[in-house]
């Protein structure tokens, strides 16, 4: 080999070579590791060591000199040598590149085919999926009723909203200690009637009134007021409104009150516009298994596992049972909505939100496979252009006054089904 000699005769080993004069400026690491590498005894089978030519010149003090020129056969062996040399290295990362060389002509196509279907699906999902028949298109959907122009949840509330002709009524439940489904925003009372009770503790009949002003949650400093402070059962709101779609949200892993709401929904045949609605899968799952028939909407955590899969690329090609998300708009952050009590964990998250949720090629994916996607909860006009021309269905508001002024001037499409 080229600038060096491979040692070996197994007479060598145990002599020190003594260094020629031009090698003797070189590190004492270095001649330390030529003595230790001659006066050691190797293992059986040990690989051979390298050397400089010149530590085994002629004039060694060894008995046997150099390596023969016939003894040089031995030289570098694939899956013998294990880094001990420079050249060594060099010829093992070759090796690995080469080996390399197969995958990357086979994943690179295939990574380049995979990006081209996702896209040409993401855009086109109708070739793969039947998209949901949609019962009814809520673009205009009053949040408790319309809390910000009244007393939330009040019946005076939903004739308001309806005035104004909401498409959806977005309300909450709770159960009794007498079994009433009752419509509260709130499981304990304190906040709503000053009561510090919940709801379930008390019988229907023993409900308080509501207090005679209400803040708004979502336009902190605006407070509602009414005439009508009365609580109302889900069943009286479906007697008053049979024909109005109605999104029920679940707060809490109560059976009974699950089961009693689907009953409800069956016997005034409401299945195909009552929505079931929970933060939480666990809960979502015991509301399809009481019902099935009634449409579902993302819990939390579905709603991340889309926002993971549209940006794997995976999305198109997974089904998705839900027919409506319902998505706060991250633009609200900071300035009507206060997920954190730290002012910069608010503005960190409206920006960082923004950029993962906002997209309007997801949000067109959904429509295109009939999932309806209504952003809530927004309050001020801005708010209704931002959440429209990203191509949303609709939006939820406290004030439907002024989203059904907002809706009459702009008139935006509804999606095609």
């Amino acid at each position: 080999m080229k600038g060096g000699t491979l040692v070996t005769d197994p007479e060598v080993w145990g002599h020190v070579i003594p260094l020629p004069a031009k090698d003797r400026g070189v590190p004492g690491a270095i001649r330390a590791w030529a003595a230790w590498t001659l006066t050691s005894t190797p293992a059986p089978g040990s690989p051979a060591a390298w050397l400089p030519a010149s530590y085994t010149a002629a004039g060694s003090a060894s008995p046997r000199g150099v390596v023969s020129a016939s003894s040089r056969a031995g030289l570098y062996q694939p899956g013998r040598q294990q880094g001990c040399s420079p050249l060594g290295q060099s010829i093992g990362k070759a090796d690995r590149s080469v080996a390399m060389s197969p995958l990357l002509y086979y994943a690179l196509p295939a990574l380049g085919g995979y990006i081209t279907l996702s896209i040409f699906f993401l855009r086109r999902p109708r070739l793969l999926h039947t998209p949901h028949a949609p019962a009814f298109c809520p673009r205009l959907v009053a949040h408790r009723g319309g809390s910000g122009e009244l007393l939330e949840n009040t019946m005076e509330a939903m004739r308001n909203a309806m005035t104004q002709r909401a498409d959806l009524l977005e309300l909450d439940c709770h159960l009794t200690r007498d079994g009433v489904v009752v419509v509260s925003h709130d499981k304990n009372l304190s906040r709503q009637s000053g009561l510090n009770k919940d709801v379930s503790s008390l019988d229907f009949e023993e409900l308080p009134l509501y207090k005679e002003e209400l803040e708004v949650y979502f336009s902190p400093g605006h407070f509602a007021h009414g005439s009508d402070r009365h609580m109302v059962s889900l069943e009286d709101m479906f007697q008053r409104f049979p024909q109005v779609p109605m999104s029920v949200e679940i707060k809490e892993k109560d059976e009974e009150l699950i089961y009693k709401i689907a009953d409800l929904v069956r016997r005034f045949d409401r299945n195909e516009i009552t929505i079931w609605a929970s933060e939480k899968s666990s809960i979502m799952k015991k509301c399809k298994a009481a019902n099935p028939e009634m449409p579902l909407s993302f819990t939390i955590s579905r709603g991340f596992w889309v926002l993971l899969l549209y940006y794997l690329g995976l999305l198109p090609f997974i089904r998705i049972p839900e027919k409506f998300l319902f998505c706060f708009l991250p633009t609200i952050i900071n300035r009507t909505y206060f997920p954190f009590s730290c002012s910069g964990l608010n503005q960190l998250a409206a920006v960082v939100l923004k950029w993962i949720i906002m997209r309007k090629s997801l949000i067109q994916h959904l429509q295109e496979r009939g999932v309806q996607v209504v952003f809530w909860c927004l309050n001020e006009e801005s708010d209704f252009e931002v959440a429209f021309s990203l191509g949303a269905t609709g939006v939820i508001t406290d004030y439907p006054t002024a989203l059904r002024r907002y809706l009459d001037n702009h008139g935006p499409v509804a999606p095609a089904s």
